[in-house]
């Protein structure tokens, strides 16, 4: 086993159409990344928030810039988006017991 490749990241991505906005590129959390979620106290619109400014590789947001996203968009828009980072991220059922699945606040 070579231990350099256990430690090289494997991060995978996926194109995600935004309905009459154009083709945005995510990917998946790393397990850091998704364990700094767990447990955490914040409304469901932070934690889309924090997990869309994690994962969004094209283009990359900033917490801030996904809550203008968030004010902007039409209720659903961003939930295709965060489905493909969960799904990405091996997170869809645990998801669907959490915030992580919820509406936007």
């Amino acid at each position: 086993m070579d231990k350099s490749a256990l430690l090289k990241p494997r991060l995978a991505e996926r194109d995600v159409e935004v309905p009459g906005v154009g083709t945005v590129r995510v990917r998946s959390l790393s397990r850091a990344e998704a364990l700094s979620l767990r447990g955490k106290e914040m409304s469901a619109g932070k934690m889309e928030r924090t997990l869309l400014a994690m994962a969004m590789v094209t283009p990359a947001l900033t917490e801030d810039e996904v809550k203008q996203w968030q004010d902007a968009a039409p209720a659903g828009e961003l939930n295709a988006v965060q489905d493909a980072i969960l799904e990405l991220s091996g997170m869809k059922k645990e998801a669907a017991k959490s915030d992580l699945a919820g509406d936007a606040e």
